[in-house]
C-alpha cells in the first residue's frame, strides 16, 4: 500500500462528509457536525482507529455540542509520516488543528492512545485551548516501553503490535495478512485474536503499521514519559476505566490499564491541583464510544456539563 493516503484506494463512504486541514507537515482529515453555537468537543480515536469509529456517537453528541472527530497522522485519510510517529508530534498536530480549525476552547475526548493524547493536550497545549480532557480507557504507563508503574507495553498490548510490525510492516511494506492471522492464532496474546479476519478490516486498511513499531520499540513516548506528563495537566480530567484483568498463566495485562496504574495516574494528576474524576466501568469494551455510543455520550455530556464555561 502506498504511503500517501491520497494514493491508496481503500476508503468507503461514511455518514458525515470528510474535510482536510493543512497543518504544515501533515494534512489532517476530519469530520464535524452539530450547531457551531454550541460548545466544541474534539474526538480523538484509538490506535488503528479512524474518525468514523465515532459516527454514532457524533450523531448523539450533536444535540449538545459542535463535534469534531479527526484522523491522527498515520491513520485514515490523514498524512502518513514515516519515522515521525510520537506523542509529541501527534499532540502538536492537535494543537494546530484546534488553533486553525476549531478556533475556540474545546473539550477533548480520546480513546486508548487518543486518551493519552487528551492528557497530553491538558498538559502541553496552548493556554486556553482545552476546557477539559476525557481519557477513555487510556493506557497510561502500560503503553510505555520503560515505565514507572506496573505493566509495560511488552507485558500488555505489545505482542499484538509486534505481530503488526512483523507481518504488515511500515506503510504495509510486508502486507502478509494471512501470515499475521496464522501468527495471531498461535500467539499467547488474547488481543491478537481480536484483529484476525479473513479479509483485512477497513480500519486496518487505513492504518500505518509503523505506529505499532513505534509503540513496541518505545520511540513513541521516548521524550514524553507519562509520569511527567500527568503531573503537568492543567484542566479537569475524567478517566474512564473499562474491562481489565491479569492473565493468570502469563501475568500479562488484559485490557488497557490496570487498577494500580489507574490509581497512580489519578494521584499524579491530582498532584497538579486539577479536578480528576474517575469512572470504573469493568463491563465496558475498550472502545465504548463505538460499541456502546449511548452510554458513552451520556457519560461525556454529564461530565462536560460540570466544566467551567
Amino acid at each position: 500500500m502506498a504511503a500517501d493516503p491520497a494514493a491508496r484506494d481503500v476508503y468507503v463512504h461514511h455518514a458525515f462528509p470528510e474535510k482536510q486541514a493543512d497543518l504544515g507537515e501533515i494534512t489532517m482529515n476530519y469530520a464535524e457536525t452539530g450547531d457551531p453555537s454550541r460548545p466544541a468537543v474534539l474526538l480523538v480515536p484509538e490506535q488503528t482507529g479512524s474518525w468514523w469509529g465515532y459516527e454514532e456517537t457524533m450523531a448523539l453528541l450533536a444535540q449538545d455540542f459542535h463535534v469534531y472527530a479527526v484522523d491522527l497522522r498515520g491513520q485514515g485519510r490523514s498524512s502518513w509520516t514515516p519515522k515521525r510517529y510520537s506523542l509529541d508530534n501527534f499532540g502538536n498536530d492537535l494543537v494546530r488543528f484546534i488553533a486553525l480549525v476549531v478556533q475556540r476552547p474545546v473539550v477533548v475526548a480520546g480513546n486508548s492512545s487518543g486518551g493519552v493524547l487528551a492528557a497530553w493536550l491538558s498538559a502541553y497545549s496552548m493556554p486556553g485551548q482545552i476546557r477539559g480532557a476525557l481519557c477513555e480507557d487510556a493506557p497510561f504507563f502500560s503503553s510505555e516501553l520503560v515505565t514507572t508503574c506496573g505493566h509495560s507495553i511488552r507485558q500488555a498490548a505489545g505482542p499484538l503490535f509486534d505481530l503488526f510490525r512483523t507481518y504488515l510492516g511500515d506503510q504495509w511494506s510486508v502486507g502478509d495478512w494471512a501470515g499475521y492471522c496464522r501468527a495471531a492464532a498461535a500467539s499467547s496474546s488474547q488481543m491478537a485474536g481480536y484483529f484476525s479476519a479473513d479479509e483485512i478490516p477497513q480500519h486496518m486498511k487505513e492504518y500505518d503499521p509503523e505506529w505499532a513499531r513505534a509503540f513496541w520499540e518505545g520511540t513513541v513516548a521516548l521524550h514524553c514519559p507519562h509520569e511527567r506528563m500527568l503531573t503537568k495537566v492543567k484542566t479537569p480530567v475524567l478517566l474512564t476505566h473499562h474491562m481489565r484483568g491479569i492473565d493468570p498463566e502469563t501475568g500479562t495485562l488484559i485490557g488497557a490499564i490496570s487498577d494500580e496504574q489507574a490509581a497512580r495516574a489519578r494521584a499524579l494528576m491530582e498532584s497538579a491541583g486539577v479536578p480528576v474524576s474517575y469512572e470504573s466501568i469493568p463491563d465496558a469494551l475498550h472502545m465504548m464510544h463505538q460499541f456502546d455510543p449511548a452510554r458513552y455520550a451520556k457519560i461525556l455530556t454529564h461530565w462536560a456539563s460540570s466544566l467551567p464555561a
